[in-house]
Parts: structure tokens; sequence; C-alpha cells
């Protein structure tokens, strides 16, 4: 009988849901190992954003963009659960961007990435962003083949955002705190949420910053820097 209700159904094994998840990782992950190759042979550095939705992470990539003497050197691809609107955004900003449309899927996997990448001339480009789908749980268990992984927190999402959702920060090279601007106005208690951050992804570097008035944005690109030797050395 199920044990959940007196439906009058026989139980299902409890190990059927898990072995289709560790399925499904073990496929996930063949193709972000053939990503990561294919980015090493191109000598592309490759981060994956993640973050909830409305957090700045396509206002943090314009600025990016506006940043870099060579816009196009810099590709991205877009993914949500629908339109292009993101995609058109940074096309706009000088930016190649590739649009995945998920439909019902909450996150990005690497064999979307991988048909994503014969759209684009990675011999052509130095930097690529997948722009995660919005989301702070299901994006953490899936390992796209990236070099980095940058997960944002926004001043107007609340401190306790890390110990909501630990996974994802747990799993982050970078935590952005963005719209730093707006802290004071937002009541965000900065000292209060980088000791969340800190408790949850003690290795992680912490940046602040504001897209919108360029502050912070020197830090972050020292931090991206900075991790990335520390993974080579």
């Amino acid at each position: 009988m199920c044990l959940e209700c007196d439906c009058g159904l026989p139980a299902a094994p409890a190990h059927r849901h898990l072995e289709l998840g560790e399925r499904l990782l073990v496929r996930n992950d063949e193709h972000a190992t053939a990503n990561r190759q294919r980015f090493a042979a191109a000598g592309v550095r490759v981060i994956n954003l993640l973050s909830s939705p409305g957090s700045g992470k396509t206002a943090l990539l314009e600025r990016m963009a506006r940043d870099r003497n060579s816009p196009a050197s810099m590709a991205v691809v877009v993914g949500d659960l629908a339109t292009d609107n993101d995609a058109r955004r940074l096309q706009s900003a000088g930016v190649r961007a590739v649009q995945i449309t998920t439909g019902q899927t909450c996150h990005l996997e690497a064999s979307m990435v991988g048909q994503a990448l014969d759209r684009l001339d990675l011999g052509a480009i130095q930097l690529l962003v997948i722009e995660n789908v919005g989301n702070l749980v299901c994006p953490a268990a899936y390992d796209l083949g990236e070099e980095l992984r940058v997960v944002l927190l926004s001043v107007t999402e609340g401190e306790d955002k890390p110990l909501k959702y630990p996974a994802t920060f747990h799993s982050a090279d970078v935590v952005v705190i963005t719209k730093i601007d707006l802290a004071q106005a937002c009541d965000f208690d900065l000292p209060h949420a980088r000791r969340h951050i800190e408790r949850v992804a003690p290795r992680a570097r912490i940046v602040e910053l504001s897209a919108r008035t360029g502050d912070g944005m020197a830090e972050l690109y020292g931090a991206l820097e900075g991790v990335r030797l520390a993974a080579v050395g």
C-alpha cells in the first residue's frame, strides 16, 4: 500500500527516483566534459552565472560588455524559460548572444549548452558567459563545463538567501552582491549578508558592486582573475 495516502496503490520502490536522478547527472557530466574539452581547445574562459530572477545578471553582463575594449570578444549563452529578451539586450550591447529557451525546464544542462556552441565561433571569442535560468535550486546540480561559477545575490532579495539556498551558494567560486547602490534604501544589512555567505560558501570570494554605477566592477574583474590563477596554481 502507498504509505503517503490510502489510495490503495502499491508503494513505488523508494530507490527509483534516486537512480533516475543519478543516471541523468552522469549523462550530464559526460556532456560537460565534452564542453570543457571544446573550451580548452579554443582557449576560451567560461563562467556559469547563476541567480534568482531579477538579481541583475543581464545588467551585469551589459556592464561587462561596456567595460571591454572589444565587446565582440565576449559571448553569452542565455537560458530562459521563454522569450529572447535578454539575448536581444546583449546583442544591442555588441555581445554575441545565443538564446536557449528551455520551456518547462528550470535549469540549463550541458547538452543544451553543447548544442548552443554550434552557433558560436569559439575561436573568435575570449570569454563565454553562460547566463543560467533564474533559479537558485536546480542549476546548482548541473556542471555545464564551466571554469568558474559565479552566484549573484541582490540587495533587494534580503540577507538570508544564502541560508535558504545553501547548495547553490556553496558551489560558487565567486559570490557577487549586486545593486549595492540600493542597499540603504532596501535596509539591507551587508555585514549580516556576508556572514551568511561565509557560513555556506567559505571558499568563495565575495564582491559588492553596482552594475548601474560601475562601483565594484574592477574588484570583480580582479576576483575572477584571482580565482582562475588560484585554480591553475
